[in-house]
């Protein structure tokens, strides 16, 4: 990483003001701000400007379902028309939101530590105080996500699963101020970050509900040719959730997977040891395929000036992470992936497709 001293210096964003792109909505401005908040702290001599972008395709379009609306880039798109445009130099987002293959030009400069990664259940008020196997028989629980519906379907069969679409503030509100949800299914970090912590009424476990690819991390996109803003933002990357999520969005990868197949995964880093399960799921989760696999990550940092150093893995430019435990994380990604396509998860997963397009 580079030392303040360095960065403001004359080889470095010296002079300029550094400006952040950021969505209209309530819980990517607070993700941006805490992101800022990091940067200033470790560059107190540079200027940062929040840029507030447009909404997004995918905050404008929704009375249809996410996996409907079949841009990959649903959230992320207008944005990297700024960044390419030179109108921002790095643009923050919930890594789960970034496609596996990012547009020439792009990278992930950063992923900062991962909040948790699992999934709540959120309550109506009338069922506060229960879990998701006390409520009534045919409660409908509300989520967007076809992998969350995929594995509670299955695990909760007594329950409807329904759409529920618009950002944290529109869903708590709909689930509150109507009847129509006994409950709604969220992910963790967003609810904590917005400061509502208090409104998780049930954590599902990896053995409940796997999470998604890159849920919980925040990424910092940039140009890949910005050598300065590269350098920069490298001093955020937390090794452990970079191997994580690296293993996860290979595996992703590898399966061709995206928002309109239910793919999840868990991952745990422990003793140089990184263990990565992995599953697909038919639409109702009748069909599945699960397995865990490990591999060591205990590799030294070198010193690895050369032409490798800017290697993407996955979209992500982690230079101050070991690179042979990167791609120990990549392969094993791949190995899990490949392991669960032999026994016939492009079946599940193509199937999965056509049902969902022609919902």
């Amino acid at each position: 990483a580079v030392s303040g001293a360095q960065a403001g210096g004359e080889n470095g964003v010296g002079g300029r003001a550094v400006r952040v792109g950021t969505r209209r909505s309530q819980l990517a401005r607070i993700q941006t701000d805490s992101v800022v908040e990091m940067l200033r702290d470790l560059y107190p001599d540079l200027h940062f400007e929040i840029a507030v972008a447009m909404s997004t395709t995918g905050d404008k379009i929704l009375d249809t379902a996410l996996s409907k609306i079949g841009e990959k880039s649903l959230f992320t798109k207008e944005l990297e028309n700024a960044l390419e445009r030179n109108e921002v130099d790095l643009v923050v987002h919930s890594l789960k939101d970034l496609p596996t293959s990012l547009p020439p030009g792009f990278t992930i400069g950063a992923v900062c530590k991962r909040e948790n990664p699992l999934d709540a259940v959120v309550f109506h008020p009338k069922n506060c105080g229960k879990t998701l196997s006390l409520l009534p028989e045919k409660s409908v629980v509300g989520t967007s996500s076809l992998r969350r519906a995929a594995q509670l379907k299955k695990k909760f069969p007594q329950l409807e699963f329904r759409d529920i679409r618009g950002n944290l503030n529109t869903r708590l509100k709909k689930l509150d101020e109507k009847e129509d949800f006994s409950a709604i299914i969220l992910a963790a970090a967003g609810l904590k970050r917005m400061g509502w912590e208090n409104r998780i009424g049930q954590l599902l476990s990896p053995e409940d509900c796997l999470y998604a690819v890159g849920q919980g991390a925040l990424a910092v996109e940039v140009r890949a040719k910005d050598q300065e803003i590269l350098n920069m933002v490298s001093a955020l990357h937390d090794a452990d959730t970079v191997l994580r999520c690296i293993a996860e969005r290979a595996f992703m990868k590898r399966l061709e997977g995206g928002c309109s197949v239910p793919v999840a995964v868990n991952t745990v880093l422990k003793d140089g040891q990184l263990y990565l399960t992995g599953a697909v799921y038919s639409l109702d989760g009748s069909d599945s395929l699960k397995d865990t696999m490990q591999t060591s990550v205990h590799y030294p940092q070198q010193n690895e000036d050369g032409p490798n150093d800017d290697v993407q893995r996955v979209g992500i430019t982690a230079k101050n992470v070991p690179g042979q435990a990167q791609e120990a994380a990549e392969n094993l990604g791949v190995e899990l992936a490949s392991l669960l396509l032999s026994k016939g998860a492009k079946h599940i997963l193509s199937v999965a497709r056509q049902l969902n397009d022609a919902r």
